[in-house]
């Protein structure tokens, strides 16, 4: 009996009448962990809501306006359940509206104005039946300042994850200083390269280094270049001639110090030639028509490819491969990968550009930085599949600790 005169109640004062009555417990909040940019505006679900039930906002910088009208909102949108970096993911959020606010309607409804640090802004609610009802309005102005926060506490999970592979890497090269014979897995390409250079000795054919058509700045190229200076000291040893073909003057001046460093540091900078590292042309095809040439020419006994490879990866390859050449190539350009396993005898495969500076060195900061970050990569392996096990049983908690807030 008392669930039928609820119904009947409800009925007579909503649906026939169609009178609304104003949210609960509305308060206005500076949207946490934030840099002020935005502020939030909450109220309690209503137990009437249906689609049809609208939400109007205003806002004010002057407690007695005037007070702007901004866009109405559904009442089956905007929840706590949408903010979790602000709320985090307690049951109780999707009882409630949050609107965050980072920008507001002028007068007219033309422009829009951006919320500002430490500046006052007044808000008000109301609600209404249809778009075209009449706007019950909460009786209350609801006053909040934004400040910006020192710490975003909402990514605190990113900063433990810093925390831990920061550790693990200094670790790692710690123990590298002690012992530099640390185990890395065995890169073919990496091994084959004094074999390639012997090789190119015993034709008294010159080696090619080519380092891809991205700028100094750019990872892959600063790996080449590390790379290069190894290949450029064997080659010292081996009294081996060396090729070095470039697309950008920076790179060619780079090159050409490295080059020179590791001549020295073979104890052989009389057998250094500065005209051997070139400058080719600055334009991609161009450049692979000089480099093709050149491996036409002179016939390099060995070429290397190492850094990152556009549309030219299969032209220099495919050249190389007819002249004879032993070829290792190294990138992290994946559409390029098919074309050199294709046409190389060796390919580094992504992240093994990155790890051969170290594999080849065994200079114990690039050592442990590698060793540190297998680690932490298999960290998150174990973190990812133990996710997958307990949100397949709907076990969530787990989950939510990595939420990329």
């Amino acid at each position: 009996m008392k669930a039928i005169f609820l119904c009947v109640l409800w009925l007579t004062t909503f649906q026939v009448w169609g009178e609304v009555f104003p949210p609960d417990d509305v308060s206005a909040i500076d949207k946490p962990n934030d840099n002020g940019s935005a502020i939030i505006l909450l109220w309690k679900k209503m137990d009437y809501e249906t689609a049809k039930i609208f939400y109007v906002t205003y806002i004010a910088t002057s407690p007695s306006g005037p007070f702007l009208v901004q866009p109405i909102q559904s009442s089956i949108i905007n929840f706590k359940t949408d903010l979790p970096q602000s709320f985090g993911f307690a049951e109780d959020n999707k009882n409630w509206h949050a609107l965050e606010i980072t920008d507001y309607l002028l007068a007219g409804g033309e422009k829009k104005d951006m919320i500002e640090q430490n500046k006052t802004y007044y808000l008000r609610i109301g609600v209404k039946e249809g778009k075209d009802g009449n706007v019950v309005m909460h009786p209350k102005t609801f006053g909040v300042t934004p400040h910006g926060n020192y710490f975003a506490f909402n990514k605190l999970n990113n900063f433990l994850l810093f925390i831990f592979l920061t550790v693990v890497i200094i670790v790692f090269i710690n123990l590298a200083k002690k012992n530099p014979n640390l185990f890395v897995r065995r890169i073919a390409g990496l091994e084959a390269m004094d074999d390639a250079l012997g090789r190119a000795t015993e034709m008294g054919r010159p080696v090619l280094f080519v380092h891809g058509l991205k700028y100094m700045h750019e990872v892959p190229t600063i790996a080449a270049v590390n790379i290069l200076g190894r290949i450029a000291k064997k080659v010292a040893e081996f009294d081996t001639g060396l090729k070095v073909a470039n697309w950008d003057p920076v790179i060619q001046q780079v090159s050409r110090e490295t080059v020179k460093e590791s001549y020295i540091e073979a104890g052989r900078p009389d057998a250094y030639k500065e005209e051997n590292i070139y400058f080719a042309s600055s334009e991609q095809f161009s450049y692979a028509a000089a480099v093709e040439g050149l491996m036409v020419r002179e016939k390099p006994a060995a070429n290397f490819y190492f850094g990152y490879f556009y549309a030219e990866s299969l032209l220099l390859s495919e050249t190389g491969n007819a002249a004879g050449s032993i070829q290792i190539a190294g990138t992290d350009a994946f559409t390029q990968i098919p074309f050199f396993i294709t046409t190389c005898d060796y390919t580094l495969i992504g992240e093994e550009l990155y790890a051969a500076s170290a594999y080849l060195s065994r200079e114990p900061k690039l050592l442990g930085s590698l060793k540190g970050q297998d680690l932490g990569k298999l960290m998150i392996i174990i973190v990812l599949v133990l996710g997958t096990i307990f949100t397949t049983f709907g076990w969530e908690g787990f989950s939510k600790i990595f939420w990329p807030m």
